[in-house]
C-alpha cells in the first residue's frame, strides 16, 4: 500500500479526473490526500469525497506586465513550500497532476522530495503545468492520441464512479435497454424515443440556447424528443418557445436550466448537443452517444482539438459555432436520429473509440511508478 498526493483545482476538467482517480487508488488499497486551493471547487468537492484537502495558495502565471507578474516569485516560493508540506505530512510516496496552477508548485515539490511523479493532461492542447511536469517524469497519461507531451501514454479520462457504472452498464447489450428505456419512462416518453440532449454545460451557451429555440418546433413535430438544459438563469426563451409548440406535442420538449443527475441524462439520451469540453467528449463517447460538438468561438482552440479525435473515429460531427443555425442544428439532429445506420454506426464508433476504465489506468500507472 502506497500513499498518494493528488494535485490538481479551479475546474471540473481538473477535479473531476482527480477525484475519479483518487477513487481508483482507494479502491486498490492505498491511502490518498489531495492538493488544492481554498477557493477552486476542490474546497467544497475534495472534503465531499471523503479526501483530506491539503490547501496552495493560488499563483497565477501572468501573461503580461502587471503586479502579479512582481509577486511571482515570492508567490510562487509560498506555493512551493506548501506543497513540500503537504508531501511531508501526507507521507506522500507519489504526486499526481492533472494540470492548472496548483499542480505547477505539486511537480516542483515533488522533484525536489525526489518523488515520482505522474501526469494525467485530459485536453488535446496542453497547459503549462502539464508541459513541465511532463518534462521531469515518463509517466505521463492522456486522454486522447496526439495529445503533444513528451512519453504520453492514452489512457482516456478517469470518469466519477457513476459515470462510469452507467458507462459499463450502457456497454452491455443485456442491460442498456432497460436503463434507457427506465430514465425515458422517468420523463413521460416511450422507451424507443428518439431523445436528443442538447446542453451548454452549467453556465449554458447562448448559440445552443438560440438554435434550439428555433429548431423544436420542427424536431418535435418530426418525432424528436428534446431535453434542453438551458444554464442557470437562461431558460426564458426556450419555455416561451415550449410554450408555443402545440400542446400534443408540447411534453416532447423538456426545458431545464440544468441537471443535478448527468447520469439520468446520458442514459435517457440517443444523442447530444453540446460543447467540446475534454470531460464532456469522453463522457458522450464512453456512453456510445452520436455527439454534435460544437466547439467555445474562442480561446485557443482546444475544444476543436478535444473532438477532432472523435470526429476522425466517426463517433460525433463537428459544427462550428459561427455556422450553427436552427436550420443546421435541426439538420444535424435529424441526421443521427432519423437516418437509417447513422446512428448505429457512430455507436460503433464510439465504442471502438471511448475509453470507460480511464481511472483504473491511470491508478495502474502510478503504481507503476514507484
Amino acid at each position: 500500500m502506497a500513499t498518494f498526493l493528488v494535485a490538481g483545482g479551479g475546474t471540473a476538467g481538473h477535479v473531476n479526473p482527480m477525484l475519479a482517480t483518487a477513487h481508483a487508488l482507494r479502491e486498490r488499497g492505498h491511502d490518498v490526500a489531495a492538493l488544492g486551493t481554498a477557493v477552486g471547487l476542490e474546497a467544497d468537492l475534495v472534503p465531499r469525497a471523503g479526501l483530506t484537502l491539503h490547501e496552495v495558495p493560488k499563483v497565477p502565471l501572468p501573461r503580461r506586465p502587471s503586479m502579479d507578474l512582481l509577486r511571482l516569485p515570492k508567490n510562487w516560493a509560498a506555493a512551493v513550500s506548501a506543497a513540500s508540506r503537504a508531501i511531508e505530512v501526507s507521507g506522500a510516496d507519489a504526486v499526481i497532476g492533472f494540470g492548472g496552477y496548483v499542480s505547477t508548485p505539486a511537480y516542483r515539490a515533488a522533484r525536489k522530495a525526489g518523488l515520482p511523479i505522474i501526469v494525467h493532461e485530459a485536453n488535446a492542447r496542453p497547459g503549462i503545468a502539464n508541459r513541465l511536469g511532463a518534462r521531469w517524469t515518463e509517466h505521463v497519461a492522456v486522454t486522447a492520441p496526439g495529445t503533444p507531451l513528451p512519453h504520453a501514454t492514452v489512457t482516456g479520462m478517469p470518469l466519477l464512479p457513476a459515470v462510469q457504472e452507467l458507462a459499463q452498464a450502457l456497454a452491455d447489450p443485456t442491460r442498456a435497454g432497460d436503463l434507457r428505456a427506465s430514465a425515458r419512462a422517468a420523463l413521460g416518453w416511450e422507451a424507443d424515443a428518439p431523445v436528443v440532449v442538447i446542453t451548454g454545460g452549467s453556465l449554458g451557451a447562448a448559440s445552443l440556447n438560440a438554435a434550439t429555440v428555433g429548431a423544436v418546433a420542427r424536431l418535435v413535430e418530426h418525432g424528436i424528443h428534446v431535453w434542453h438544459l438551458t444554464g442557470r438563469g437562461k431558460a426564458d426563451e426556450a419555455l416561451r418557445a415550449q410554450g408555443d409548440i402545440p400542446a400534443a406535442l408540447r411534453g416532447h420538449y423538456r426545458v431545464d436550466e440544468f441537471s443535478h443527475d448527468m447520469s439520468q441524462v446520458f442514459a435517457a439520451a440517443s444523442a447530444v448537443v453540446c460543447r467540446s469540453g475534454a470531460g464532456a467528449v469522453a463522457e458522450a463517447t464512453a456512453m456510445r452517444l452520436p455527439a454534435v460538438y460544437v466547439p467555445l468561438p474562442h480561446g485557443n482552440g482546444e475544444q476543436a482539438l478535444n473532438a477532432t479525435p472523435a470526429v476522425d473515429a466517426g463517433a460525433a460531427v463537428l459544427v462550428d459555432d459561427a455556422a450553427l443555425t436552427a436550420a443546421s442544428l435541426e439538420q444535424q439532429v435529424e441526421r443521427l436520429l432519423l437516418e437509417p445506420g447513422v446512428g448505429d454506426a457512430m455507436r460503433a464508433a464510439a465504442a471502438q473509440f471511448g475509453i470507460i476504465d480511464g481511472a483504473a489506468r491511470v491508478a495502474a500507472m502510478a503504481e507503476g511508478a514507484l
